[in-house]
């Protein structure tokens, strides 16, 4: 006698005609005797519901087994029933009725049941042991077992065997409060990676005086803290994709502040541009990882437009910075001075901008390390612990209702010593020279798989769009203001003058010979105005992104900002007054940041989470590259003959623009 799904079947040599299935099974229902109990419940999937499991206990045959009547199925009274219950999907794991086993058997879809399947007629008693035994013990279900019951179509049994997958995990978390709030500080960290990065800008004419800068000077003050994102963004990215987002996050916003606030007392050009250098080494990790931090966190359907509201927070940046320059720089009655030692308002502007980054860091510590990198460090109960936080935060439920009681576990891709460990690499210590050791095995690892099929071709993709992208919006944004200044000059000199950029540009340093370092020189309240109107002029194309992105597609923004962008840069050439120019730049602006955000979040689909970040880093280390050689020979050139990176600039966007027909669609399928 044998019992599957509490159905009993006595085995026969042979079916009569038309008696059977051909299963060689003839089935005899009975009430349940008993109850199965397991040591541990099985992991649950996705809505509460129950599932009381009860089978039947056959009597001992002497060797023939007996079918039983209707007379005596009714007749006989039924054992007390033990019912233990556990919470999971009926309807999607294919049983009828939550008491399958006391009146029911489990379906497929077509409606034929599980238990006629030929497949059972060979021990099925032992096959549904090894099941149930499985998943009591949570051990791994024989090979002999797991053939038979992939023949037979034992969809409502697998999660007996596997937990939830991080898509069904994070499905059931909702959406709400805790995705706002991280929104919200995902959001200003990388508005304020995008006053880190431009502040220099507006320091630039009105630091000229204090440091006593060349236009060769200014060059490389615009260039440390390209130079220090270089090194910055691969360093940041291999920590972050080994030790975790969170940790590397809160200690570049804390490492940008302080070393920000401490270069507002530097009175020493080549200091000045350490500390920069070191707020570019800085600004680089955050950039790099805000993006993939904020998508572990989102369920596949929101994934995409999230990461899309990330370009407002950067047109949010672009907007704050010159609102923070116009109130602070032209402020005239709080310079300090001691003997060599000044502070004037641009050293208070420098130090005003540090303190976001000091708020920000602080604030992280209030939230949890990303649940998808945890998995995929083999930290499952952490995992699921900041899962159940996720879920409390958005239902206000209590978190042991949380409907997923275990995690699907995954071959950990970390590498090949993360696999063969049960140390998280997590917990490497970089004070011990074995964790060390081990760590950069780690990072040697992922830099090989970033390196090899079938990653080698987005990797090299991305980098090149990267490098043709950032070269020329970094370049030309950071010299801007510097134009818009350099115009507001010249039209005051000669009013009712037309000239291109490159004859302003040759005018007013001829003409400024007498003042080389621009101590009497005050920054035009115009040069503020018109950077703040090309930061409003980005208000657009940022609502825009979000709401259309699931219609169009990441691919078609891209390929449309940075063609467009390449016609405008090109167009620099033939502008003849600041209002022109100014039109220019505020187009410019809104399409090559639309474009930047667009990277981000294409990357965080082309790359699994053991790759994602360090993937960021690379492309990011190939545009900060870009940035570095441009804003150098944009320096030198600018006061010579600016066609030359004005030519440059645009093909380098338009080419980018060529190879964003060779990116895939994104924005459809759950990380990897």
């Amino acid at each position: 006698m044998e019992v599957v799904c509490g159905v009993r079947y006595r085995s026969v040599r042979s079916s009569p005609a038309g008696s059977g299935d051909g299963s060689g099974l003839e089935r005899a229902r009975r009430p349940p005797a008993s109850a199965l109990a397991f040591a541990a419940p099985p992991p649950a999937l996705s809505l509460i519901k129950t599932l009381e499991v009860t089978s039947h206990r056959p009597k001992e045959d002497s060797g023939k087994a007996k079918c039983c009547t209707k007379k005596d199925f009714l007749a006989k009274k039924p054992t007390p029933v033990v019912r233990k219950k556990y919470p999971f999907d009926i309807q999607s794991r294919g049983f009828e009725n939550a008491d399958c086993l006391n009146d029911r058997r489990p379906s497929r879809e077509d409606g034929t049941s599980v238990g006629s399947e030929a497949a059972f007629a060979q021990k099925p008693q032992q096959v549904a042991r090894a099941i149930l035994g499985a998943a009591s013990t949570r051990a791994p279900i024989h090979s002999r077992y797991t053939s038979r019951i992939s023949t037979v179509s034992l969809a409502g049994l697998d999660f007996l065997e596997h937990g939830a997958d991080f898509e069904a995990a994070i499905s059931a978390t909702g959406f709400g409060r805790f995705h706002f709030c991280l929104l919200a500080i995902t959001g200003l960290i990388y508005a304020n990676t995008a006053i880190g990065i431009t502040i220099i800008s507006f320091v630039l004419p009105a630091a000229t005086c204090d440091f006593r800068m060349t236009s060769s000077d200014k060059g490389w003050l615009t260039a440390a803290p390209m130079l220090g994102m270089v090194i910055g963004s691969y360093f940041w990215g291999c920590l972050a994709d080994t030790k975790g987002r969170k940790l590397v996050l809160v200690s570049t916003l804390l490492i940008d502040g302080f070393v920000g606030i401490l270069s507002s007392f530097v009175q020493i050009l080549p200091i000045f541009m350490a500390c920069r250098f070191i707020n570019g080494f800085s600004i680089a990790g955050a950039m790099g990882i805000c993006f993939p931090y904020l998508g572990e966190f989102q369920q596949t359907k929101y994934r995409e437009k999230i990461l899309c509201w990330m370009e407002m927070f950067w047109t949010l940046g672009v907007i704050l910075l010159p609102l923070f320059a116009w109130a602070i720089i032209p402020i005239q009655g709080i310079r300090i001075e001691s003997g060599s030692f000044s502070y004037d308002s641009w050293n208070w502007f420098v130090a005003a901008c540090a303190v976001p980054s000091l708020l920000l860091g602080f604030w992280l510590f209030t939230f949890p390390e990303s649940p998808k990198f945890m998995m995929e460090c083999g930290d499952y109960d952490d995992a699921l612990a900041c899962l159940k936080s996720i879920y409390r935060q958005n239902t206000g439920d209590d978190p042991d209702n949380y409907p997923i009681k275990s995690l699907k576990e995954k071959v950990r891709t970390i590498s090949v010593a993360s696999q063969n460990s049960q140390k998280s690499v997590r917990s490497l210590s970089m004070r011990k020279p074995k964790d060390l050791k081990r760590l950069f095995g780690e990072i040697w690892v992922q830099t090989k798989a970033l390196c090899r099929p079938p990653y080698l071709k987005y990797t090299i993709l991305t980098c090149l769009i990267q490098f043709g992208l950032t070269t020329s919006y970094y370049t030309l944004m950071i010299w801007f203001p510097e134009l818009f200044n350099r115009y507001e000059e010249f039209e005051h000199r000669f009013p009712n003058t037309s000239a291109s950029v490159c004859d302003v540009s040759g005018i007013v340093v001829d003409e400024a010979a007498a003042d080389p370092f621009d101590c009497e020189k005050i920054i035009d309240q115009s040069v503020y105005m018109h950077t703040l109107i090309v930061g409003l002029a980005c208000i657009p194309t940022s609502l825009w992104l979000p709401l259309c992105v699931h219609k169009l597609g990441a691919k078609f923004f891209l390929i449309f900002s940075l063609g467009v962008a390449a016609l405008v840069t090109f167009g620099l050439y033939f502008v003849q007054n600041s209002t022109q120019n100014l039109v220019l730049s505020c187009i410019f602006e809104a399409l090559t940041s639309l474009a930047i955000s667009l990277v981000f979040c294409v990357l965080v689909d082309l790359f699994p989470t053991n790759l994602r970040v360090m993937a960021a880093a690379l492309s990011l280390t190939a545009g900060r590259g870009g940035g570095l050689i441009g804003n150098l020979s944009f320096g030198y050139l600018i006061d010579i003959n600016c066609i030359v990176p004005i030519v440059v600039f645009s093909a380098f966007l338009l080419i980018a623009a060529i190879l964003c027909f060779f990116l895939p669609k994104t924005g459809q399928e759950a990380l990897d």
